[in-house]
């Protein structure tokens, strides 16, 4: 859900910095070939991550939840000389859109995709990263921060997506609704955790933007 009136959400896009023709690709690729597409990040969310990785110029990048790399993509464009992504989806279907992208981007050496899960991989990782992008099972949200905190340099940065959940967080979620719950608890979790601060964007289904002390 994007939380912005149609027509500003529009005027935003066409003011804002175009998307490249390779991303228009694969934005029309995910809409015609993979189910739900509502999760690509799309034009004005996927310049968001291009500008902020430009200013941040990170070394190293961990993103949680690759799905068919449009975000990904878009990381990588603010890249260091020798930066690096690593990205990680549970879905293996989608590993030949992603590689496939990735490789007309000639981006095969600046990223490594992991199939698998995020919770047993994490932990294996030894890089220490500037930013982390977290767009993954949502009831799994706080149980990701909390393994990737520590990885996390001071003053990094991690960007979790969908934390407005389509304004359910604002509402009293049902017992039954697991994944509205778990994002509560994380928003919550991540307002009082003294280790970091935190910024919600009420863009798009929301953006967190969590710089740790």
């Amino acid at each position: 859900m994007n939380f912005i009136h149609p027509k500003i959400q529009e005027y935003s896009d066409r003011i804002s910095a175009q998307e490249p023709e390779l991303l228009q690709a694969l934005n029309q690729e995910t809409h015609l070939k993979v189910l739900y597409p509502r999760m690509l990040s799309g034009h004005w969310q996927g310049r968001f991550l291009s500008f902020f990785s430009k200013m941040l110029t990170p070394q190293h990048v961990l993103e949680i939840g690759a799905y068919t790399g449009y975000s990904c993509l878009c990381m990588a464009e603010g890249l260091s000389k020798n930066g690096n992504i690593i990205t990680i989806e549970k879905n293996p279907e989608l590993r030949a859109m992603f590689e496939k992208y990735i490789s007309e981007a000639g981006l095969e050496d600046k990223i490594t995709l992991l199939n698998g899960d995020a919770s047993a991989i994490i932990p294996e990782l030894k890089e220490t990263f500037d930013l982390v992008f977290l767009d993954a099972d949502k009831d799994n949200y706080l149980h990701y921060y909390e393994m990737v905190l520590p990885k996390v340099r001071s003053g990094g940065v991690i960007l979790a997506d969908n934390v407005l959940w389509s304004g359910k967080v604002t509402e009293e979620a049902k017992p039954n609704d697991k994944e509205t719950i778990a994002i509560k608890q994380f928003n919550e979790f991540v307002a009082h955790d003294e280790r970091v601060e935190c910024l919600l964007l009420p863009v798009r289904d929301g953006l967190l933007w969590i710089v740790k002390k």
